[in-house]
């Protein structure tokens, strides 16, 4: 994300919360104060009061950004297409601004972006054929499921291919005592071989609800023809 300063853009709501965000993602959320967000604007912190009334307009137009910046789904494939779009988009708006993982779905003023797609998720869901009930259920599983990668990818100590052996082969040295045989194989036989990246689980992960979720649609349902 592009870097503001007060010689090159005049103060305004949107160079407010671009900073915002730019403070989020280099310090964490609990460093976005009114007084950092100042600080990182080039103003006292007054001055943020004209254009914002406080920090929890600043986290619902924040996490509304990050909405807008996740692919909407779309009815013109078909929905598990859709859904796989839709959750490695989410993925990677995450990998983006890890800050945002807790708070996505915290707010009690949506903004236009984040209402948008989740009317958009759900009318594939339906479209799709599943049930209001089934639509609720579904969306909720994918959304436990992403959100909950997205944490655990975060926090891990190593990432992308070939990343893990930092980590892994001290561990493993402490297995030697034999006390933990099935750590022992999954590190040998997976973690610590050639190319492994623990990314990579995700995509197998999102098929197996997806051919999970499939199974709940009614056979006779015609595809656009949502269930009751």
């Amino acid at each position: 994300m592009a870097e503001f300063s007060p010689e090159r853009a005049p103060l305004s709501r949107e160079r407010v919360l671009h900073c915002a965000v730019e403070v989020a993602d280099k310090s964490g959320i609990a460093a976005l104060t009114m007084r950092s967000l100042a600080q990182a604007v080039g103003v006292k912190p007054m001055s943020l009061y004209y254009y914002v009334a406080n920090k929890g307009e600043i986290l619902d137009a924040i996490v509304d950004m990050v909405f807008g910046e996740i692919d909407t789904p779309s009815t013109e494939v078909d929905w598990q297409t859709a859904m796989r779009q839709r959750a490695g988009s989410v993925r990677q708006a995450l990998r983006r601004h890890p800050w945002a993982i807790g708070l996505l779905e915290s707010r009690t003023s949506p903004g236009p972006a984040t209402l948008r797609h989740h009317d958009a998720t759900l009318g594939v869901l339906r479209n799709a054929g599943f049930s209001v009930a089934l639509t609720a259920h579904a969306y909720a599983l994918l959304d436990s499921y992403i959100y909950g990668f997205a944490l655990q990818e975060a926090s891990l100590p190593f990432n992308g291919a070939d990343t893990a052996s930092d980590v892994t082969e001290p561990i493993v040295a402490l297995f030697s005592t034999g006390d933990y045989p099935h750590l022992v194989e999954i590190a040998a036989e997976h973690v610590l071989q050639p190319g492994y990246d623990f990314g990579d689980e995700f995509e197998i992960g999102l098929d197996v609800i997806l051919e999970a979720l499939a199974r709940w649609i009614p056979k006779d349902l015609g595809r656009g023809s949502p269930a009751a």
